[in-house]
């Protein structure tokens, strides 16, 4: 494994505009469920449209793998300098505090919109804040999403599914770092040319085969075996790749190649799905789109390694803003649909005005509140600011040195 002699070893700024930009493309895809049409989600709108369904399909297919490959190779980084229990308390602390902050104050407007919304939550926001957090009555069924567990989530579910990939890891450092384990992150990143844009693909297709149609997507953290094994995989791939530099030229080299692949590949699934008179399923199909899953991922890699592997202006920002708008975002969507449907805007105006207000509240409350009030900082999972250090007085005049043979 070839780590020394590269700059980007010390920081990778690619890794860092991913970050952001994927976190952003969750914004917008989350904004994009309130529009599309024939998709469970807590709100829907009265514009829903059917043609969203393929364009959101096929962002669908990578977006959360390539989210978890680089929260993977974060931890490539962050585990070369700390033991299982130094991983363990420092991504406890940042990653399960704000879930349960967020669960407790961010997440409850969500699921009392859409209880209201269902007609199953009576209005009287103080009311349902002081039911839910007690947990002392059962909702009705299927009020909100989570209505079974009394309290939920929600689109927080990134937060210990990272959390738990990052714990197996972490209880499993010497395994990772035994002759096996060393053997095993070696082959992968000695993967080159077309083994690199294939190979990955193979684990993913089986998991695939062998458990989709047995665990459907639930988020719930405990059945949902098909979606850990997916991401999970691509967990590994990004921890294995980390500090590597050969793999990462090489995905800078193949990139317009895993592009163009991508493309014909996304183009086969769309036409095989159009032309099927029933629900397209079975192996071709699954092919098609755990082959797409990689390539769209190695392009995005290799392209970004290309473009944004240097210090831009706005990552310092980006970084520290990441958390914080991942943590408000839905809630802001949701509550600027439900002030937004009374006024009829229509499908043009709407959605372009609650994007502008989701935008607009997440920085707003991080730039504005979060990152300035430094007890709220760890509950979106910032590192608390440190006071800064005092500057030593000038001199008085005429004082000198001492002689340094004095």
């Amino acid at each position: 494994m070839n780590i020394t002699a590269d700059p980007s070893a010390h920081r990778r700024h690619d890794i860092d505009a991913l970050r952001a930009l994927a976190f952003l493309f969750v914004v917008l895809y989350h904004v994009g469920m309130y529009y599309v049409a024939d998709w469970p989600w807590h709100l829907k709108s009265p514009h829903a449209a059917e043609w969203l369904q393929w364009p959101m399909r096929v962002l669908n297919l990578w977006r959360m793998d390539l989210v978890f490959l680089v929260s993977g190779v974060s931890l490539g980084f962050l585990s070369r300098g700390q033991g299982t229990w130094g991983l363990l308390r420092s991504r406890g602390l940042r990653l399960m505090l704000p879930l349960a902050f967020g669960m407790a104050v961010i997440v409850p407007y969500q699921a009392y919109a859409q209880g209201v919304a269902n007609g199953l939550v009576a209005p009287g926001f103080g009311a349902f804040v002081l039911r839910y957090l007690s947990m002392a009555e059962p909702w009705p069924k299927r009020a909100f999403d989570g209505a079974e567990f009394g309290i939920t989530w929600n689109h927080l579910w990134y937060l210990p599914y990272l959390f738990t990939y990052t714990a197996l890891v972490a209880l499993t450092l010497p395994l990772w770092n035994s002759a096996a384990g060393q053997w095993l992150r070696r082959g992968f990143n000695g993967l080159r040319g077309w083994k690199l844009l294939l190979l990955p693909a193979v684990p993913l297709l089986v998991f695939t085969t062998l458990l989709a149609s047995r665990f459907p997507p639930t988020h719930n953290l405990v059945r949902d075996f098909h979606l850990h094994s997916l991401y999970f995989t691509m967990f590994l791939y990004g921890y294995w790749m980390g500090v590597d530099t050969g793999v990462w030229r090489e995905l800078e080299r193949l990139r317009r190649v895993s592009l163009t692949l991508a493309v014909a590949v996304i183009a086969a699934f769309i036409a095989l799905r159009a032309g099927a008179k029933g629900p397209a399923s079975g192996l071709p199909m699954d092919t098609l789109r755990m082959l797409y899953l990689w390539l769209a991922v190695a392009a995005i890699l290799g392209h970004a390694h290309r473009h944004l592997n240097r210090p831009w202006p706005w990552l310092r920002w980006a970084n520290e803003s990441v958390y914080p708008w991942y943590v408000l975002h839905q809630t802001l969507i949701i509550a600027a649909a439900s002030a937004l449907a009374p006024l009829a805007l229509g499908p043009v105006l709407e959605p372009a005005l609650l994007v502008a207000l989701t935008v607009l509240g997440s920085w707003a409350l991080t730039d504005g509140l979060i990152r300035r009030v430094n007890w709220l900082r760890p509950l979106f999972g910032l590192k608390l600011r440190q006071p800064a250090s005092p500057q030593p007085l000038p001199p008085e005049p005429g004082w000198r040195s001492p002689s340094p043979r004095a």
